[in-house]
């Protein structure tokens, strides 16, 4: 191999890994927001042909897409969006609520100027969601409302699980959403507002109260919803 090899690898690896984070992100927004429903086939070729590359970063994006725990391989090796497993809610709703009361007290107990105002962000961005009716940008939002409360309790493995655990349920949030028609009640903007003035006055016991209330508010009516409509959830599509 010669010296002047090197630089070309090196280019043809940087662009193979920013299609594969391409393809990687595109799909994942597709999965997360059921524009991609649970058992969509995904196929190596006619992907390739979408986004206008080899199948060499398409496959590396679905098995980073499949470690996640969105995709999934069949025994004839087809690709498909993962099924949502909602035998396994139960546990998880668990897990859930245990961290938003873990990662809601940490953040009351660390408060500071600059993470409040990074909660303070989100927040204004979930409001506006909530009030265009925008479902994925509701989802986002929350999403990173929740993530900065942990991050300002200062602890990375709390806030690491407290995001697997919210990426994990952001299709479970669409089909709930989709029971309003996207038209979130209020409540959920004020119990924000009511958990970001508990952080801010270090509170400890009351943003527990108020992190408990959040999390079995949601769990219960999600809880009620899948009862109700599972056999209807999976074919609700995207916004």
């Amino acid at each position: 191999m010669q010296p002047k090899d090197l630089p070309e690898q090196a280019d043809t690896a940087k662009v193979r890994g920013s299609g594969t984070q391409t393809v990687y992100s595109t799909l994942r927004n597709e999965i997360l927001s059921m524009a991609l429903p649970p058992g969509s086939p995904l196929d190596e070729v006619r992907l390739s042909e979408r986004f206008g590359m080899s199948r060499t970063p398409v496959r590396e994006a679905l098995l980073r897409l499949a470690a996640d725990g969105l995709v999934t391989t069949l025994p004839n090796r087809n690709t498909i969006v993962s099924t949502i497993d909602f035998a396994s809610l139960p546990t998880y709703f668990d897990a859930l609520t245990l961290m938003y009361r873990v990662t809601t007290r940490q953040a009351a107990k660390h408060p500071n100027a600059e993470g409040m105002q990074t909660i303070l962000a989100y927040q204004k961005q979930f409001a506006e969601a909530v009030e265009a009716r925008n479902a994925y940008a509701m989802i986002e939002a929350n999403r990173e409302f929740h993530v900065a409360i942990a991050e300002l309790g200062g602890n990375a493995y709390y806030t690491a699980f407290f995001a697997r655990l919210l990426d994990e349920g952001r299709r479970i949030l669409r089909l709930y959403y989709s029971t309003f028609d996207d038209r979130l009640p209020r409540q959920y903007v004020d119990e924000h507002e009511e958990m970001i003035a508990a952080i801010a006055a270090g509170d400890v016991e009351k943003a527990d109260e108020l992190a408990i209330a959040h999390a079995a508010q949601i769990v219960g009516q999600i809880q009620e919803y899948v009862a109700r409509d599972m056999n209807n959830a999976v074919e609700i599509k995207g916004i």
